[in-house]
């Protein structure tokens, strides 16, 4: 083992490119894009050093194009899971043992490959493969996801180093072993980012993983997997497999020697994997770890001291960047009536500007929604609306699906203040908007905290700072990311650790430092240099 106390590369996150007219990185992603759309690749399991192709497939579609194939991808037997749990364990004792550099070195090689070669390839199939515009690609499958490596490294590090006190007598030491077992990870469409980080933050403080990407997200989760072996990530540390859900999961939290998952998706499926991990805590042999983070219902508050410019820029941001797929996307508002005639005006005026359309287009900033259960679903509360007393359908709710599965941006003016979708998630491009009483502010306050089971994110706008300060008390349980004068999403890594508690998971803050410590179990070990020979104390000199 080599010998030193090493220092990493210290993070910085990685600037976001432009993709302006004419610009080298525009004619890139259009390029490979142009070039990915034309293929059609054939995405086997990864258990080991095989690649396993059952020849049972499934087809991968663009959500704005979805008759045109671009790949299949194959499905795992319960056989397939059990051999990917026997690789992960018997990889574990070399990867567990391995020194925590060369660990490191690999997913900082895995960020500079993303920043460079494989950034347009990585845009690209995340435009594809989830109708993300091009701005949303960068700042997610290139830009996030570069940060969680690099940061993660740096997090590992300060990890470490923290350990401790001694004396001249005793030395101290604190071990951050990785857990005994292996690590199942589960992660959603919607960003690509974290279907590599859920995986590789656990790897990185040497666990073993069973993966299981989303059903919608294989494409992009290709690219992924090529990103990590040519890091050089070893064969049966990140095990991939793809299929039915339920199946996957009943085999994984069968094993005596599940030891932890990482998960983002709904609240109603991490329940459920919560009460099984509960019905077989008899049969593991560790306590596992439990790390989540699912839905949102998240607000946007302005006082009536706001800028109205600032509210509805912001709001339209957060309610209808990627179709509001975002588990952080503001899906209900809350607007003073003596500011409402003014935010309607401005609301209107914007949403006529906003082009739907593919994202290969750069002039869209709206794609489609991610499959036809999704788009049905919104649908039917969209309608649901038309109908009801007590809602207003004040701009959109128009939607087409014969090529793609369009969603046009809704707002929905309801008259009372718990309407089904001023408290239900729906997860696309549909915000509600509840109008109060300016004198009623505080009331206001009392009834954001109350009407969602969510409590991820939430926006106060505000000039006054005696309002923000009265927001940020009142709702500190509303919402584990708050924001101040800004959208609700777009949490940056390093800068603002991503979570929230109540029905929207554990909290435990992907992009910090707090994350990676939930897949790690601390050894203490304290060496006494001079032991005593004689079990007297002096008291017993009496």
């Amino acid at each position: 083992m080599l010998k030193g106390f090493f220092h990493v590369p210290k993070a910085v996150n990685e600037p976001v490119k432009s993709y302006a007219p004419n610009s080298p990185e525009k004619a890139a992603v259009l390029a490979a894009y142009k070039k990915m759309w034309n293929e059609k690749i054939d995405v086997p399991l990864y258990i080991g050093s095989e690649e396993i192709r059952t020849g049972n497939t499934r087809n991968m579609t663009a959500p704005h194009d979805h008759q045109h194939v671009v790949g299949t991808y194959h499905l795992a037997e319960k056989s397939h899971v059990e051999k990917a749990i026997a690789n992960a364990l018997e990889s574990r004792t070399r990867w567990a043992n391995m020194a925590w550099e060369q660990r490191a070195a690999i997913f900082l090689k895995a960020a500079e490959l993303i920043a460079g070669p494989y950034r347009a390839k990585i845009n690209a199939a995340t435009m594809i493969a989830q109708s993300k515009n091009i701005f949303q690609a960068e700042i997610d499958a290139s830009c996030e996801l570069i940060d969680f490596l690099r940061y993660n490294v740096e997090f590992m590090t300060q990890i470490y180093n923290d350990q401790p006190k001694s004396d001249s007598a005793v030395w101290n030491r604190l071990e951050y072993r990785p857990l005994e077992g292996f690590i199942y990870a589960i992660t959603p469409f919607n960003f690509t980012a974290i279907a590599a980080n859920l995986p590789a933050s656990a790897a990185m403080m040497g666990n073993v993983v069973v993966w299981k990407p989303s059903d919608s997200q294989v494409f992009s989760a290709k690219v992924i997997i090529d990103v990590f072996k040519e890091a050089g990530l070893p064969d049966g540390v990140i095990n991939v497999v793809f299929g039915d859900a339920q199946m996957i999961s009943e085999t994984i939290f069968a094993s005596r020697d599940f030891a932890g998952v990482h998960f983002t998706g709904s609240t109603h499926v991490f329940k459920d994997i919560w009460k099984t991990i509960g019905g077989n805590i008899h049969h593991y042999k560790t306590y596992p770890r439990i790390v989540g983070e699912t839905g949102g219902k998240d607000f946007v508050l302005a006082h009536p001291s706001a800028d109205v410019s600032q509210v509805v820029a912001n709001t339209l941001r957060g309610a209808f960047e990627f179709q509001g797929q975002k588990c952080s996307a503001a899906s209900r508002a809350y607007f003073p009536k003596s500011l409402w005639p003014a935010i309607k005006e401005e609301m209107g005026k914007e949403l006529a500007s906003m082009k739907m359309g593919s994202p290969e287009d750069f002039s869209n900033f709206i794609t489609a929604v991610i499959h036809e259960g999704s788009f049905d679903k919104l649908v039917s509360y969209i309608e649901q609306a038309k109908k009801d007393t007590d809602a207003e359908i004040i701009f959109g709710g128009n939607y087409d699906k014969s090529k793609g599965y369009f969603v046009e941006p809704t707002v929905i003016l309801a008259s009372n203040p718990k309407y089904t979708t001023m408290e239900t998630e729906l997860f696309g491009p549909v915000l509600t908007v509840y109008i109060y009483e300016d004198a009623k502010w505080n009331e206001t306050l009392k009834l954001v905290d109350e009407t969602s089971e969510y409590a991820l994110t939430g926006a106060v706008f505000s000039q006054d700072r005696y309002a923000i300060e009265e927001a940020t008390v009142a709702l500190q349980n509303a919402a584990g990311n708050f924001y101040v004068n800004d959208k609700p999403t777009g949490a940056v890594v390093g800068m603002q650790p991503f979570g929230g508690a109540r029905a929207s998971g554990t909290n435990d803050k992907a992009g910090s430092a707090l994350n990676l410590l939930r897949w790690v179990s601390p050894r203490t070990i304290k060496e006494t240099f001079v032991t005593p020979r004689d079990y007297r104390y002096p008291f017993l000199g009496e």
